[in-house]
């Protein structure tokens, strides 16, 4: 086919991204739902897992055989996931501080700043990657190059594009002080995230996942960004940061301690970059002879197209409503927006 998003899929690998997505959604409402749960999600397992991973490579710096031929040293070495994870984290915590209202930040108005501070911060780490993968490949028509985790990656203006989507993403998030506790204190709720950015945002990153990681992005693409998607529109209006932030830092840490699962199980999924030569082609010692860009181009520009007319959107509402979009709310006329402002206390 001249335009396939992956390279096929089979019942297994359809079985895991069902058991991803399932998974996900029911450890956010663990985290989110009670203190208790956010501080064994938040604090106690990723306390465990730095212990263990600076177990890992102080043992690797020494020579130790379980160390060197440990799956997350070996798999998951690269800079982007520790940068993902940690800032991903930060996110958790501080949305709980706003949540629970703790100490002088929870009660602090200029603290309600952080969530896009945070978010923005994530974005551009993958900005930075997407931009990375340009200067790797060596040409923006296209070029192979090999990441340190042995995966071989197809860069080109598609990233360029993406990455400057990615930069109208962040100007997309209006609204920077409207944070609120939810009346139950489930939830952290920022009501002019509507559906709007949530739209700009999910094309974006599943994009940036696509291009930049090709052999996660059924999953770290696919299924965790409609995890917390969906529960924002089915039955957590105005949750959607905490429900992403929250998604996110734990299939981190589950991707960082198993990466196998995704790259060398049944359930493995490659995208259609790699063409008929699938996941040998995307793991193998020799560069691919092929390339198949079709899906990376067109997606990359949907990405930057609709990151533009949301942006576009916001300019015009801001000059309508004569408000800065950015100390304002101006989704307020939006049924989302209403919806998240019921809940808030």
């Amino acid at each position: 086919m001249i335009f396939q998003i992956y390279s096929g899929t089979t019942g297994w690998q359809l079985l895991g991204w069902v058991m991803v997505f399932g998974g996900l959604i029911l450890v956010n409402e663990i985290a989110r739902r009670t203190k208790a749960g956010g501080m064994a999600c938040f604090f106690a397992l990723p306390a465990v897992l730095t212990v263990y991973f600076i177990s890992i490579y102080v043992g690797a710096a020494r020579g130790a055989e379980w160390a060197l031929n440990n799956q997350t040293y070996v798999h998951m070495n690269s800079w982007f996931h520790y940068a993902k994870l940690y800032a991903a984290l930060a996110g958790c915590i501080g949305f709980m501080v706003l949540k629970y209202h703790w100490g002088k930040l929870g009660k602090s108005h200029g603290f309600k700043v952080f969530p896009f501070v945070i978010v923005a911060i994530n974005i551009l780490i993958a900005v930075v990657s997407d931009f990375e993968s340009v200067v790797r490949a060596g040409s923006i028509a296209g070029g192979w190059w090999k990441s340190s985790e042995g995966v071989w990656l197809y860069g080109g203006w598609w990233n360029i594009l993406n990455g400057i989507a990615g930069i109208l993403n962040i100007l997309c998030m209006t609204g920077w002080w409207g944070i609120y506790s939810s009346k139950d204190k489930k939830d952290m709720l920022w009501p002019d995230m509507t559906w709007c950015f949530i739209l700009a945002y999910d094309i974006w990153n599943f994009q940036y996942t696509y291009l930049n990681l090709p052999t996660h992005s059924w999953y770290c693409g696919f299924a965790l960004l409609l995890a917390p998607t969906v529960a924002n529109a089915l039955w957590n209006k105005g949750g959607w940061i905490q429900n992403r932030a929250n998604t996110l830092a734990l299939w981190c840490m589950f991707a960082q301690v198993f990466p196998l699962f995704q790259d060398a199980s049944r359930f493995t999924t490659v995208s259609s970059v790699y063409g008929a030569g699938g996941a040998a082609a995307a793991f193998g010692e020799a560069m691919p002879t092929t390339a198949n860009p079709a899906a990376q181009g067109i997606i990359s520009v949907i990405s930057i197209v609709v990151n533009l007319a949301v942006f576009l959107v916001i300019l015009k509402r801001a000059k309508q409503q004569n408000k800065n979009p950015y100390t304002n709310e101006i989704f307020t006329d939006q049924k989302d927006f209403k919806l998240a402002m019921d809940r808030a206390e």
